[in-house]
Order: C-alpha cells, then sequence, then structure tokens
C-alpha cells in the first residue's frame, strides 16, 4: 500500500516534511452501515474520540494506551466536534438530528427537523466561537421512502440559544466537511458528488454572503477518494480528503501537496496533541495519524 507525502509547491516544507512517517494506529472499523468517521481531539484529557458508524459506537483512542469502546449505541453518530463549553456535538444519522452531550451527561437535541421536515442524515459539524452550530444534512434518496420528509441537501445554522434555526443554502449535491477559516470570517463546505470546495465570506449576520459563493479547489482525479472532512491550521492552509489521499491547500486554494496513505477514502480529521500538531485522519477502515509542522485550529475555539 502505498503511503507518502508528495509535494506539489515549495511552500509545504513549512507545513510538513516530505519525510513524515504516516501511522496505522488502529483498524478494524467501520462496514455496510457506515465507516469510521469524526474524529475530535479532547485536549484536557489528552485523547481522540471518532466514531464507528457501523458498528454504533463511539471510540477512543489514548497515546500510548490504544483503542477502547467510550460508549455504545450512539444511534450512528457521524461527525463530532465541541462547543465553546466543551460540550460534544454529534451528527447522530438514525436518530437523524444533531445532539449535544451536557457537562453533566444528559442530552440536548439542538435540531431534528425544520419547518416541519425531518432532518435526513446529518453529516458533519462545526461550532463557531460565538456558540452557533453549522453542519451539512445531505440528501442521497437511499433511505426508504416513508423518511423522504425532505428531498433535498442543506447546510444548517442553529443558534447557541436553539432559537433560530436557519437554512444557509439548499444547492449543494452533496455537503459534506465543513471548516471555518482560522478567522471565522470564510465558511469552506466540501460537496463529495461534484468534487470540488466552495468557500463562503460570513455575513454580519452568521449566515453565507451569497454573492461571495466561489470554488476553492477542484479534488477529483483518476484516484479512489472524493471530498470529505476538512479542517484547518492556524495559518489557514486547508486539509481535505480527495482523490488519492488528503490535500493541502493554501489560503487561496492553491494546491502543496497530498498526504497519500493508501486507503480508498479518507472519511474524516481532526488536529490534536498537545501542540495540535498531529493531524488524526480516519478511513473507511482506519485510524491514522501524521506529524505536521503548523498547529490546527484548537476545538472548540478560542472565544473571541
Amino acid at each position: 500500500m502505498r503511503q507518502q507525502i508528495e509535494q506539489f509547491a515549495p511552500e509545504l516544507d513549512a507545513i510538513i516534511s516530505v519525510s513524515e512517517p504516516i501511522k496505522t494506529l488502529a483498524e478494524g472499523f467501520g462496514g455496510p452501515k457506515g465507516p469510521a468517521e469524526g474524529p475530535v481531539w479532547w485536549h484536557e484529557g489528552g485523547y481522540l474520540l471518532f466514531s464507528d458508524i457501523h458498528n454504533d459506537r463511539r471510540m477512543k483512542y489514548q497515546p500510548g494506551a490504544g483503542v477502547s469502546v467510550d460508549q455504545e449505541r450512539t444511534n450512528h453518530a457521524n461527525g463530532l466536534t465541541r462547543d465553546p463549553k466543551g460540550r460534544l456535538i454529534a451528527c447522530e444519522n438514525a436518530a437523524r438530528r444533531i445532539t449535544r452531550r451536557e457537562l453533566d451527561g444528559a442530552v440536548t437535541v439542538i435540531m431534528n427537523s425544520f419547518q416541519g421536515l425531518r432532518l435526513y442524515r446529518p453529516n458533519d459539524v462545526v461550532v463557531r466561537s460565538d456558540g452557533c452550530v453549522y453542519f451539512t444534512d445531505p440528501w442521497t434518496g437511499n433511505a426508504a421512502p416513508q423518511e423522504w420528509d425532505r428531498t433535498f441537501a442543506g447546510v444548517f445554522r442553529v443558534t447557541p440559544d436553539l432559537g433560530t434555526r436557519t437554512l444557509l443554502t439548499d444547492d449543494f449535491v452533496m455537503p459534506n466537511g465543513l471548516a471555518f477559516s482560522p478567522d471565522e470570517t470564510v465558511l469552506y463546505i466540501n460537496d463529495s458528488r461534484r468534487g470540488h470546495i466552495r468557500a463562503f465570506d460570513i455575513a454580519p449576520s452568521g449566515t453565507l454572503a451569497k454573492h461571495t459563493d466561489r470554488i476553492f479547489a477542484d479534488l477529483r482525479g483518476e484516484e479512489p477518494g472524493a471530498p470529505d472532512g476538512m479542517k484547518v491550521d492556524t495559518a489557514g492552509n486547508v486539509y481535505c480528503g480527495g482523490s488519492g489521499g488528503i490535500w493541502i491547500m493554501d489560503p487561496t486554494g492553491k494546491k502543496l501537496g497530498r498526504i497519500v496513505h493508501g486507503a480508498n477514502a479518507t472519511t474524516n480529521m481532526a488536529f490534536g496533541g498537545d501542540d495540535w500538531k498531529t493531524l488524526y485522519f480516519t478511513t473507511h477502515h482506519t485510524l491514522v495519524s501524521v506529524n505536521v509542522k503548523v498547529p490546527g485550529v484548537p476545538v472548540p475555539a478560542p472565544k473571541k
């Protein structure tokens, strides 16, 4: 299985070494109901949480100790993140909702419907430093007709008090991963079906400034893999799964390099470690890591 760091531009030297080893940390996850997904670093605990969708459980990776089960029966949760208070936010596929695990362990439903129509299958989620939750809800038509409450793909925003729910856009074929720029003025959203990343400036209201909609990067190619999962480092470089591995782009969308890990697809990723310089990522069946030189944007995002 080919594993290497490919360099497309000299700027990559400041971000990752081409000789950096790519390490498989654990394997045997995923299945027909979904892959390994949604890694998020729990900084104060020094561990990584990630979803094993098919087996309906959340896993915990502790460096030096390996992988254990953090929680069984997660409603086949997919994407995970944390809000400014450190609470876990999860996209629950089977329950068709976004939830928040409170500090006392109670579960709060952030959103499960829009204008009376059920969500389809929430996929990935990010939380801005002001506490607003942004998530993708792709529609593929694979569910039974009785689940077709809504037949379009949506990207949504929910305010911290859960009182305002906004459909930000419905013109993606399959919205998937999403990430903010370090200053939170730009939201990147990838479209797995179209094979590209779009970028939007954020309006003062917290919604998308639609007139700024632009194609940030096209990640199609002859090798397996489509845009899925996305993270940004503190210098504004964007990491995203795509054809052949994980692509690294500068803030203008210039392709600097690619992490070739040998799996058919990258499902998601997260920065972690004490210095936020370890990139953890999931494929369909494995958890993998590689060290980088520029730290990722911390999760939760520091309050501004």
